[in-house]
């Protein structure tokens, strides 16, 4: 695929999603079950195979779209950025800042801010050891692009984290997906409760960085959306509101990522039961 989208195109690239997608329609039940279930939670109505077929497409788009964005080509897209001065604000203050995203749409589509800050030193936080395979591609597509990667976990991350927002850069982190033994916050999430990692913002308490929420979304054809929202200041926390900070703030990502999934639910792309409902 990777060979197609950049000898043969996008347009044709697009075409063999078809089949690609339908495959893993039939063959992913489990997949397609904890999508079925996310779409009824979210529009209170059940899903059909067209609605999943539909759901698959956009996330196998994104992950197409993400070689174009990895080789900078930006030109291909129709990109609308909304709320960059929030951005521009909290790195006029001479200091960095995290950028929080998740699991909806295209958090790749951070790097088209490079159309129109092309200064900016943005680094991403990601558990490598979990996806060998997005390293790999990386790694051959942009080698400048997998140098900006800090290693969720290791005994430098917050070392690097901090380096990063003390020149002024930004730091990308995904908060929806939890990893290995982390802590979670329980949040209620659609009515129901679900497990929120804390990891990323517990660092940014750590640091006293500011955080801005980012949702990349996909909206069809070569249509992206891009959303900043200013999110927390970055100020000291008091020592006996620590983790009642934490559990707050951690709530209030989940709220806004609910508010963002109802805006384009097919760009929900955490293909497992979300909530546990097995349990």
């Amino acid at each position: 695929m990777a060979w197609v989208a950049q000898s043969l195109g996008r347009p044709l690239a697009r075409v063999l999603l078809y089949p690609v997608c339908a495959y893993f329609v039939v063959s992913s039940r489990p997949a397609r079950h904890a999508v079925e279930r996310f779409r009824a939670r979210v529009l209170g109505c059940s899903a059909g195979w067209g609605d999943v077929f539909r759901h698959y497409y956009a996330f196998a788009s994104t992950i197409l779209d993400r070689l174009y964005f990895l080789r900078a080509r930006f030109d291909l897209f129709d990109i609308h950025i909304h709320g960059l001065e929030v951005l521009d604000r909290e790195l006029a203050q001479g200091r960095g800042c995290m950028l929080l995203g998740a699991h909806l749409g295209s958090f790749e589509a951070v790097r088209a801010m490079g159309l129109f800050r092309r200064q900016l030193d943005i680094r991403v936080l990601m558990d490598e050891q979990n996806a060998p395979l997005i390293r790999g591609m990386i790694q051959e597509l942009n080698p400048a692009v997998a140098d900006t990667v800090i290693q969720i976990g290791g005994m430098e991350t917050m070392l690097q984290v901090k380096e990063c927002l003390d020149r002024g850069g930004i730091v990308g982190v995904m908060g929806d997906r939890v990893t290995h033994e982390e802590q979670t916050v329980a949040c209620k999430f659609f009515g129901r409760e679900a497990r929120f990692p804390a990891g990323a913002m517990r660092l940014a308490h750590v640091l006293r960085a500011p955080v801005v929420l980012f949702f990349g979304l996909y909206r069809g054809g070569n249509r992206y959306e891009v959303y900043l929202e200013s999110f927390s200041e970055g100020g000291p926390v008091s020592k006996d509101r620590r983790d009642i900070a934490l559990t707050e703030d951690v709530q209030r990502y989940a709220d806004r990522l609910e508010d963002f999934c109802r805006r384009a639910p097919d760009n929900w792309f955490n293909f497992y039961d979300f909530w546990d409902e097995a349990r």
